[in-house]
């Protein structure tokens, strides 16, 4: 590649991470709409839609890599879809309502979420569960350990901030299949912030530990979450691991036609999210690092943070629209 072409791809790179935006709020914003409706589908349905209007007005070849789900499952932005309408090729991470549910109960940390990487940099997940451990960035390469038990990742974590176990904070998602590690994580001393839902923003909340009161995440989730999560990680110098759990046959099947040779294999962050990765989400309802949107008579504001991975740089933006009819 020339020095002229590299020089444009980075403008086009730049202008990604501002059009990125656009594609989440408008998410974001139609997804507030049914905030509180009880009506998980509707909001995730208007989400989807919003989200796939302006992921077609970016001048990309996108493939969706992270989606919906299978083509025969979901109509739109489902894993293999093309959006754009033309320029660089890049596979796309996305979930245009994380936390349906929070949504629906208009409860706190509901994000609209995406994440563009150049094409084949971001894993090809299948939409199974994965166990997955995340810390935010300042500690030392290798500190956390997928293999490790929770006492030992916990006294990992302190020992590199230099406090003691029981001032390590870990979010876990509230379900029955975390029994034993929430309680030994209890039993090492530690507290634990329990979520409903929502676990890319509970491994991204690690990102800002001191805001929000959460230094470590563990525990198993869904692995397009994950995707998504480390990609967010790669632009904040964090550290995450992650491991698909494929317990049966059909879906063992599934990750070996997504390309999963290993289906034991410990996945680093670098490995779910190589490369340049854009990454973009804006508040659908309030949370610890984004607030929701607000329908005022002056407008529609929105919260969004946009960050890429080569460059370092996090960027938050308080959005006014006052044109309520883009959306």
């Amino acid at each position: 590649m020339s020095i002229s072409s590299k020089s444009q791809q980075g403008r086009l790179d730049r202008m990604l991470t501002m059009e990125m935006a656009r594609v989440v709020e408008a998410a974001a914003v139609a997804a507030a709409r049914e905030r509180g409706q009880g009506d998980e589908k509707k909001a995730d349905q208007v989400a989807v839609d919003a989200m796939r209007t302006e992921l077609n007005n970016l001048p990309i070849n996108g493939r969706i890599v992270i989606g919906e789900g299978e083509r025969d499952e979901a109509p739109m932005l489902y894993i293999g879809e093309e959006v754009g309408y033309g320029g660089p090729e890049v596979d796309i991470a996305l979930d245009p309502l994380e936390g349906t549910t929070i949504c629906a109960k208009n409860q706190p940390n509901s994000l609209a979420v995406i994440a563009i990487a150049e094409r084949g940099k971001l894993l090809y997940a299948p939409d199974v569960y994965m166990d997955k451990i995340a810390i935010g960035p300042g500690y030392p390469a290798g500190t956390i350990n997928i293999d490790a038990t929770p006492t030992e990742n916990l006294h990992a974590v302190a020992k590199a901030k230099g406090v003691k176990v029981s001032e390590i904070s870990t979010c876990v998602m509230d379900r029955t299949r975390h029994a034993d590690l929430i309680a030994e994580i209890r039993a090492a001393g530690a507290p634990v912030r329990l979520i409903g839902d929502g676990d890319v923003a509970g491994i991204i909340h690690t990102t800002e530990a001191e805001a929000t009161g959460i230094d470590l995440y563990m525990g198993i989730g869904g692995a397009p979450e994950g995707v998504l999560a480390a990609a967010a990680l790669r632009c904040t110098g964090g550290q995450m691991q992650g491991r698909l759990i494929l317990d049966t046959e059909e879906k063992a099947e599934r990750a070996k036609k997504m390309g999963v040779t290993d289906p034991n294999k410990a996945y680093t962050m670098e490995e779910m999210a190589q490369g340049d990765v854009l990454f973009a989400a804006t508040g659908v309802t309030d949370g610890n690092m984004l607030k929701g949107v607000r329908f005022a008579k002056d407008g529609i504001y929105t919260h969004t943070v946009v960050m890429r991975s080569s460059s370092g740089t996090i960027r938050w933006i308080d959005g006014r629209h006052v044109d309520n009819s883009k959306f």
